[in-house]
């Protein structure tokens, strides 16, 4: 009867974790460049009440009897999912139309280890002329360096992420170009809150090394669109169709523990 009890806490921790990544999810419904979690569960060890025995000639076999113990978080995925593209015709809005990640850094000159990856393209020029993202980090092109626009420069940023810029005199200017990261295993990254993402130790294969590549440098970064942003991967009626079930599991698992308190009351009161 304890196992009963036991087991229906563990279910209810997981169905309260579950509803947790789920309000995360659609609480980010327009967060631009959001990438969608789930909560996957995986069964505990069962108790083994007999094994099982082999068939003989002369008798036949049986199976094990287990119990279940209960359930436990098995992962938490991230869906590196492409989100829908939404025009803003601003020219430093950027979407990449692949699985590429923009780089940006805390300093003007970043190693890619140190460097943050994002999906969210809604980058700025500050009073310096940087290209910089909302909360003011450094977006930086193929060398590691911040991209800077000169005072009197019109610039556009073409499909393989190179900036060119047009000063007073007419001379453009091609020498930069952004910095579009590729991960092998994109879920091996961790959410750094502020759309960002940290190169976990199961995001890259071992002894590989995060590069800056131009835009065209890997088929797999995609092509950038200028213009455009990535807005949030999540539905919200998948959302809401697992917040029901997530619900109705934990009222389920609560009944269990109630069931099983009641059972147990019946056993004590077999005395009076």
């Amino acid at each position: 009867m304890l196992r009963s009890m036991y087991s229906g806490v563990s279910g209810m921790k997981g169905f309260q974790t579950k509803l947790d990544v789920i309000g995360n999810n659609i609480a980010n419904v327009n967060t631009t460049g959001f990438k969608s979690s789930r909560v996957m569960f995986k069964d505990i060890l069962s108790q083994t009440a007999a094994g099982a025995t082999g068939a003989t000639a002369e008798v036949g076999g049986s199976n094990a009897k287990q119990i279940g113990l209960g359930v436990s978080i098995g992962s938490i995925d991230t869906l590196h999912l492409a989100g829908s593209a939404m025009t803003t015709n601003n020219p430093t809005d950027l979407r990449i139309d692949g699985d590429g990640f923009f780089a940006v850094g805390l300093t003007a000159e970043t190693d890619p280890e140190n460097a943050f990856l994002t999906r969210a393209g809604d980058f700025h020029v500050d009073g310096q002329g940087n290209l910089v993202n909302s909360d003011g980090l450094f977006v930086l092109n193929t060398d590691g360096a911040v991209i800077n626009v000169p005072t009197g420069s019109s610039f556009s940023i073409g499909s393989d992420g190179t900036v060119a810029m047009k000063d007073e005199a007419g001379e453009v200017n091609t020498d930069n170009r952004l910095a579009v990261v590729v991960v092998r295993n994109p879920e091996g990254l961790e959410k750094a809150g502020g759309n960002l993402y940290r190169v976990g130790l199961n995001a890259m294969p071992d002894g590989e090394e995060i590069t800056f590549e131009a835009g065209d440098a890997n088929a797999m970064a995609g092509k950038i669109v200028a213009g455009q942003l990535e807005m949030s991967n999540v539905d919200l009626t998948g959302e809401f169709t697992e917040m029901i079930t997530a619900q109705r599991g934990f009222q389920a698992n609560s009944r269990i523990i109630t069931t099983s308190d009641e059972v147990l009351q019946e056993v004590v009161n077999l005395k009076r």
